[in-house]
């Protein structure tokens, strides 16, 4: 079976839908083919409104109900391994595993919301289904935020579920995420005549020992335990092999629990790195659990399981900044996201697609 065939078959089975969306390369910044097969195939469903904006697919209901929730999840995925290959996607010899490039990091959690578009055409509340682009690259190409700033009706709702992987179980809030560049500076020199230069290189030692002596903290937050973490994720320096460096900058990555705003967790990183250059490229909020909120709490009570903490970030942030509770809940180890042998068990996208149904129609 392949996923290159045209049309996306919504209604019928949930794994060989998953690998028709993995099948489609969408590397962020690539998701307009994958984009135009949804469409067309939420289209032919007369019982919902399609609204496409840029490769950001929105489709709902207008049944007049009580209650709007939004089931969201991205189409893209981080880029695709060709050694070992990841894509196109294989079961295991025994049909339970479900390998391959956004397997878990989560056209499941995607699959599993066409199929709920497709079969469930009178929920007991109104649905808004969002399928939207660049979520995995920095935060100002995030299809959802750019919704969210141009057409913020499409978002209206009184609660959320994001289709992240979390084993189908759910997982409250998430961490912030903050990158930024510690640079270091020195004089550049002959690297024959080195003692009349200073190796800016050298320096960024001191830089990597504040990272390496750093512990990541465990904080409660609402009743969740989150662990926060500080890791180099990148270092640049030098021009040539026979040049003293002048420059040297240390990509610096912080995920931190929702007990800290923005502005805390840069306050943080700058007592941390005192005495160096410090500069902010990319940061993203993080979102407390809100599981207390009636209707989340109605959420946990229909699909089942313990509600544990999402480590890492997600669009919850997004939608907790817009005043919305949101939660997430999807299929796939999301230990095993952005891995080379990402792979998803076949039980649970059945798991998550039967759960959110019975909410669905309860």
């Amino acid at each position: 079976m392949t996923g290159a065939a045209l049309t996306l078959n919504l209604t019928g089975d949930v794994v060989d839908l998953t690998r028709a969306l993995c099948d489609i390369p969408s590397v962020s910044g690539d998701e307009a083919l994958i984009a135009d097969r949804v469409e067309a195939a939420l289209r032919e469903l007369g019982h919902l409104e399609v609204i496409r904006d840029g490769n950001c697919i929105v489709a709902r209901t207008h049944l007049g109900r009580a209650e709007r929730v939004v089931i969201a999840g991205h189409i893209d995925t981080v880029p695709i391994t060709v050694e070992p290959a990841n894509l196109p996607t294989w079961l295991s010899p025994d049909g339970s595993v479900l390998h391959g490039r956004g397997t878990v990091d989560m056209k499941g959690g995607v699959a599993v919301a066409l199929a709920l578009a497709a079969t469930v055409a009178e929920p007991t509340r109104d649905v808004t289904y969002v399928f939207y682009d660049c979520e995995e690259v920095e935060a100002v190409r995030n299809g959802l935020g750019r919704l969210s700033r141009t057409r913020p009706e499409l978002l209206q709702a009184d609660f959320a579920v994001l289709g992240e992987p979390t084993s189908a179980v759910v997982e409250g809030g998430c961490q912030g995420t903050m990158r930024i560049e510690v640079e270091t500076t020195g004089t550049a020199a002959h690297s024959a005549r080195s003692w009349m230069g200073s190796n800016a290189i050298h320096k960024a030692g001191a830089v990597l020992e504040v990272l390496n002596a750093y512990r990541a903290r465990e904080i409660e937050v609402d009743g969740l335990v989150y662990r926060e973490g500080l890791n180099a994720v990148g270092i640049s320096g030098g021009i040539a092999g026979n040049v003293i460096p002048d420059r040297c900058t240390v990509l610096v990555n912080y995920r931190f629990a929702p007990d800290k705003s923005l502005e805390q967790a840069e306050a943080h990183l700058r007592s941390l790195f005192d005495g160096f250059t410090v500069t902010v490229t990319d940061a993203s909020p993080a979102a407390r659990p809100g599981l207390n909120a009636p209707v989340a709490a109605n959420f946990v009570k229909a699909v089942g399981g313990t509600p544990g903490p999402k480590f890492g970030w997600t669009d919850v942030a997004l939608f907790s900044t817009l005043g919305i509770p949101a939660v997430n809940f999807g299929p796939g180890n999301p230990s095993l996201a952005h891995k080379d042998d990402e792979q998803c068990p076949v039980s649970d996208l059945t798991a998550c697609l039967e759960a959110l149904r019975r909410w669905l129609v309860a």
